[in-house]
């Protein structure tokens, strides 16, 4: 009898944890999805500063300069 109630909790445990977890996936992408949105714009923005411009250029103009 015991044996035959722990599988009945578990059971209804396992339910009760598939229910609380409908739709969190689709909501875990969509911060995740933001959160790279929001870098890609930083990143885009130290890119685009002059001075880690310039620091790529010299370093891709010494890169092909050095190989011919």
């Amino acid at each position: 009898m015991a044996t035959q109630l722990v599988r009945r909790i578990s059971r209804l445990a396992r339910r009760v944890r598939d229910l609380g977890e409908a739709g969190m996936t689709t909501a875990e992408y969509a911060v995740g999805t933001v959160a790279a949105v929001a870098f890609a714009g930083l990143l885009l923005a130290v890119v685009r500063s002059g001075p880690v411009k310039s620091a790529l250029s010299d370093i891709i103009v010494g890169a092909l300069g050095s190989g011919a």
